[in-house]
């Protein structure tokens, strides 16, 4: 999509407010990518030869108190992804993706992150119920050392400037206190303006959450849980990855060039960071811990046998924890941000067969995912029972205080390309929604292109979709939304657990630096 037709979009959007339900229809019949693929400059591997890695676990410093310590440095480094070349990141603690967190529902969790990066940092716990001084507000940076004179300046896109940001030097405490349902978070880069070419680079990584409820259903575990953090890549003529930021130091000018306006794409589908891996696997039941990465791509992932028989894809979670029952998919949709619990079963399998994980909107190399080999026989005692959780919020519309709508959708901003909530770009220094905690309310989002929309504390329930009832993965509570070209939906939630300033935005992270993020003010 080019600049034209992102622009003639946004105006067909004003049109909604008018023709409604009717007008969202029409725009629903674009095409599914939002985005342009950058294509890499290098030899490639042949799919299903590279082994799958699973990310480090780290281990806390302390746990004295009853809470867990944690000590993280954000540094640069060079690490093979492809194999035969060393490609520079900026990492957690020198992995990629960064090290997994495993935390205890109750127990609060303490992470000291220390940024030996070359520009500031921010760190996001994506999905957690955090008090708003740790949750990462794009303007509350950490500063490297020697900080460039235009660094300390909260200025975004408009010049603006952040009057309650809270800026740190080297090293910040962010404190999580786990008070929310076991699930599998993430946590990630979120400075204002360079969000997208951060995690791009290489600064993401998981949190999980456990609790003994939920380690008591007999699902699979240990080495058959798998974590799969899946996202699209580019890498140029010397193996570093490829971006098309303006400001390749990453320190000054925001945004990327014009053709990847609505996105940026890689040609080359890494999964825990491994180009098309391969993983050996009993016949038995695998329970499959997904997350999409990816800055814009989106996906439609299938389990698929070598004589073309597609797996059953068994949902027992969302991204905020388990489904009160399993819903079973033939293909699965995820957007950026968005995570899904699910449960392969490779028993049926002959030994020696390959169950490869196609994404349906994929073209070329890009429909690959990754692949499972089945490697011998096995007992299996794992089960799927069909009442996972009881714990789930039952909010009704009879509980809603208030109603409001929001649309997502390009548009001008100082004098050049943006997204926009509601007709604005984003703005540190106001606010744009103010609601009371312990308050419900009803959102009504709708959207120009594809845009995954994130709120940041709570979880919410999908409760229609272009007013049509939610679809299949929808189940469960969920912290980020994608809404497809035209269409809109209905959610609900309670905002509670603290008081404070939060986000909801959009995890398309262009559409997110560039202006598509908005102010929640919890009073």
């Amino acid at each position: 999509m080019n600049r034209r037709q992102a622009l003639g979009i946004g105006g067909a959007l004003g049109l909604l407010a008018v023709t409604g339900q009717a007008g969202a229809a029409l725009l629903a019949r674009r095409p599914a990518s939002t985005g342009a693929e950058l294509r890499s400059a290098v030899p490639l591997p042949a799919a299903f030869t590279v082994p799958l890695p699973l990310p480090p676990v780290l281990k806390p410093v302390g746990t004295a108190g009853g809470v867990d310590r944690y000590e993280i440095t954000q540094r640069e480094t060079a690490l093979e992804i492809l194999p035969g070349l060393k490609t520079p990141l900026w990492t957690y603690d020198g992995s990629f993706p960064g090290p997994t967190i495993e935390a205890r529902r109750g127990r609060p969790v303490v992470v000291t992150h220390h940024n030996r990066l070359p520009v500031p940092t921010v760190v996001h716990l994506h999905g957690g119920r955090t008090p708003p001084e740790s949750d990462g507000y794009p303007t509350d940076l950490v500063l490297p050392e020697r900080a460039h004179h235009a660094m300390p300046g909260m200025h975004g896109m408009q010049g603006m400037r952040d009057p309650r940001a809270v800026v740190t030097t080297m090293t910040r405490d962010y404190t999580f206190p786990m008070d929310q349902r076991p699930a599998m978070l993430w946590y990630h880069d979120h400075r204002m303006d360079f969000t997208a070419p951060a995690i791009w680079r290489g600064l993401a990584g998981l949190h999980m959450i456990r609790d003994d409820a939920e380690e008591a259903l007999g699902l699979p575990s240990g080495p058959r849980e798998l974590p799969l953090a899946i996202m699209d890549r580019a890498f140029d003529g010397d193996g570093e990855l490829a971006y098309p930021a303006l400001d390749p130091t990453l320190s000054e000018r925001p945004g990327v060039r014009e053709p990847y306006l609505a996105g940026v794409l890689g040609d080359v589908i890494l999964v825990n960071g491994a180009p098309w891996p391969v993983h050996e696997v009993d016949a038995a039941r695998y329970r499959l811990r997904l997350l999409n990465v990816s800055n814009a791509r989106h996906y439609e992932l299938e389990a698929v046998t070598d004589d073309g028989r597609r797996l059953d894809l068994v949902q027992i979670g969302a991204d905020q924890g388990l489904l009160a029952a399993p819903v079973t998919h033939q293909s699965l949709p995820i957007a950026p941000a968005e995570r899904y619990d699910v449960i392969a079963d490779f028993s049926a399998v002959p030994v020696g067969g390959l169950v490869t994980i196609v994404n349906r909107l994929g073209s070329g190399r890009t429909r690959d995912v990754m692949a499972f080999r089945v490697a011998r026989r096995a007992a299996d005692d794992s089960r799927v029972p069909p009442a996972l959780a009881a714990d789930l919020p039952r909010w009704s519309r009879s509980d809603v205080v208030r109603v409001r709508d929001f649309s997502f959708r390009a548009g001008r901003m100082n004098g050049g390309h943006g997204w926009l909530i509601g007709g604005l770009p984003f703005d540190p220094a106001r606010t744009d929604v103010t609601v009371g905690l312990g308050e419900v309310e009803l959102w009504r989002l709708i959207a120009d292109v594809h845009h995954p929309v994130h709120l940041h504390l709570v979880g919410f329930r999908v409760l229609s979709r272009g007013g049509k009832p939610p679809l299949a993965q929808d189940a469960g509570l969920k912290d980020t939304i994608s809404l497809r070209p035209g269409q809109s939906a209905e959610i609900i939630t309670r905002f509670d657990g603290y008081r404070g300033r939060y986000l909801f935005h959009c995890h398309n992270a262009e559409h997110e630096d560039m202006g598509m993020m908005a102010n929640l003010e919890i009073t």
